[in-house]
């Protein structure tokens, strides 16, 4: 493999129904970094059945190029058709980093691909950045420059790993939708637009999509949501999880939770912040009987502040806490929501 034909950082612009997944604006975001340390261009893959209408949007969100997989078979996501187009765009346009969302779609997606494209991938990653490997120059071996150094949480989130790929092009990872940071829209922007079509030939691989069932959920995307209440093992019952939605609705707030509570039955997956949940990045993050295992904290430290109530004064979540209040949570929260509900009426 010649490492010196691949250039450029591209990424997957996941799309549903012809409506972009927010993850797509993420990774332009995180690609236009690392293509500013290489002296590069960042380039948006649009896969989908009539999609080119999108192309401008991932355009005003900083995407230099957009390439568009345009076709019927690929109206609703199915792997096989999805893989053969990525592949192709990696066979045709040799990218030196390809990023996709680690999103339901992009964990199927991505390790298809990488596999088909004989690279390497590093799942649910937290931080990329561009450096050398090894980190530490080591004597005897070569130390490479301008490699992708993709960092995620390894053995059960009890340590961080840092893996590179620096031997096998397109250097591939997914990365956990929250964690990284879009770029602010430039409205009116236009895409850089090229179409590209490998073909595409069903055959035994490709499933048929008899009916598509849409669920109607009531549930709140905490991805979203600039107030958090977060409850953890320490509220004590899914019944005590009244004291936190009531602190919520006074501060126009959403109320999550740790994995032990969806573990104990008390709140759906949906509402779970953590390693194994959603990563969140709200203006103010309420920790409530939440001790601060790494794996939760992986989810939620990005919160612009942090508030944590908790009995136990050596829990690790007061190490990350902007504000900590030890004591009894079932006396300090309704004391809280009261006052806070005092002062709303007083305005």
């Amino acid at each position: 493999m010649n490492l010196e034909e691949y250039k450029g950082v591209y990424v997957f612009a996941q799309q549903v129904d012809n409506v972009m997944n927010g993850i797509a604006f993420e990774l332009i975001g995180k690609g236009k970094d690392l293509a500013e340390t290489l002296g590069t261009e960042v380039t948006a893959v649009l896969v989908g059945s009539d999609v080119r209408g999108l192309a401008d949007e991932l355009a005003e969100y900083g995407a230099d190029k957009v390439i568009v997989v345009d076709d019927p078979e690929l109206k609703e996501y199915r792997t096989e058709p999805y893989a053969h187009a990525l592949a192709s765009v990696i066979e045709k346009y040799k990218p030196e980093i390809f990023l996709v969302g680690a999103t339901a779609i992009g964990r199927d997606l991505g390790p298809r691909v990488s596999a088909r494209v004989h690279t390497g991938l590093t799942a649910d990653c937290t931080q990329l950045e561009i450096g050398d490997y090894p980190m530490n120059p080591i004597p005897g071996r070569e130390q490479k420059h301008n490699q992708l150094l993709m960092t995620r949480p390894a053995f059960g989130g009890n340590t961080i790993a840092t893996i590179a790929c620096p031997d096998f092009r397109p250097q591939m990872a997914t990365v956990r939708p929250g964690v990284m940071q879009k770029r602010p829209k430039v409205e009116g922007a236009k895409a850089n637009v090229e179409e590209f079509n490998p073909g595409f030939t069903p055959n035994g691989n490709y499933v048929e999509i008899l009916e598509v069932v849409k669920a109607v959920t009531d549930t709140v995307d905490i991805m979203e949501a600039q107030i958090l209440v977060s409850g953890g093992r320490g509220v004590g019952s899914a019944e005590n999880f009244k004291l936190l939605d009531e602190l919520a609705e006074v501060l126009g707030g959403t109320v999550s939770c740790s994995r032990a509570v969806v573990d104990a039955g008390w709140k759906p997956k949906d509402l779970q912040v953590g390693q194994t949940g959603k990563t969140v990045r709200p203006n103010v993050y309420f920790a409530i009987g939440i001790s601060g295992a790494i794996q939760h904290l992986a989810g939620m430290e990005e919160s612009d502040l942090i508030i944590a109530i908790n009995k136990d004064e050596t829990a690790p979540i007061f190490d990350v806490a902007d504000y900590g209040i030890v004591g009894d949570l079932n006396k300090i929260v309704p004391a809280l929501t009261e006052k806070l509900r005092a002062e709303a009426a007083v305005k």
